[in-house]
């Protein structure tokens, strides 16, 4: 069983839900990005998703675009990303670590090499935002042991989550709001109805985010979805902390909302 798997399954034997924040790799810098991650967990973070930094992130709000360019400007690259995810490793194990990420630098990389190239780091899992199930590189990411994540949005159909559901492993990601990370026009009884229809075409457990804001918010979601991810606010506090406070922020606020779900 793979380390996405354990993780939901031994949450749901619990009867809790999976905390899933997200940060950019190299913001603030790549020398503070692993402390971070551990940071994080310490947090109750069960599963990590760290951003691969891109120059057109069309999917995220101006958060994540400037944590993107803030990375850059130091040099992150797909290959940095991962020997960042390696040194993680050399502490943790257990915790799973999907890359969330677009196509570009990975194509330019090569899927093949890419998918070996992480599951040597210990990545667990991709989220390529503009690789449509259509063209998915499922094969490829599988034949590594990797699971392949897609996002839902309030506009897909069940006859698309079908297809996605064919394609995906791991979990599934709805979007749940029509707009980029940060919004806040999230409508909890929009993602309430749509979350039952995902689950009719997709045994996969649902991670729900975009525009969870707060304790409140991603415990009113954890009543229905398996995950709740959480990225712009944590990168938010990221760009405004000051840097001796910078991991006592975060970990104070994220774990805030472990005890929400976890009430």
């Amino acid at each position: 069983m793979k380390r996405i798997e354990q993780t939901f399954s031994r949450l749901r034997a619990g009867k809790r839900v999976a905390l899933i924040p997200y940060v950019t790799a190299g913001d603030p810098s790549p020398q503070v990005t692993v402390a971070i991650m551990h940071a994080l967990v310490a947090a109750g973070a069960d599963i990590l998703e760290l951003g691969v930094p891109f120059s057109d992130p069309m999917a995220d709000g101006p958060a994540i675009q400037r944590a993107s360019e803030r990375a850059l400007a130091q040099g992150m690259s797909v290959h940095r990303v991962l020997e960042l995810v390696a040194q993680f490793r050399r502490d943790d194990a257990q915790t799973p670590v999907v890359l969330m990420g677009y196509a570009n630098p990975v194509e330019r990389m090569g899927y093949a090499r890419f998918a070996a190239a992480a599951v040597a780091a210990g990545v667990d899992g991709v989220l390529l935002v503009d690789v449509p199930p259509e063209e998915s590189v499922r094969q490829v990411l599988a034949d590594q042991g990797l699971d392949n994540i897609f996002l839902l949005a309030p506009t897909t159909t069940e006859a698309r989550m079908a297809l996605v559901a064919g394609q995906a492993s791991g979990f599934v990601y709805y979007v749940s709001l029509k707009g980029v990370t940060g919004s806040n026009a999230l409508d909890l009884d929009e993602v309430a109805r749509r979350v039952p229809l995902i689950r009719r075409q997709c045994d996969l457990p649902v991670g729900v985010g975009f525009g969870i804001r707060d304790a409140q918010t991603a415990a009113a979601i954890g009543k229905f979805a398996d995950a709740v991810v959480i990225g712009s606010r944590l990168v938010e506090e990221i760009e405004q902390s000051p840097p001796d406070r910078l991991l006592h922020n975060l970990t104070a606020w994220l774990a805030s909302v472990r005890a929400a779900l976890d009430a």
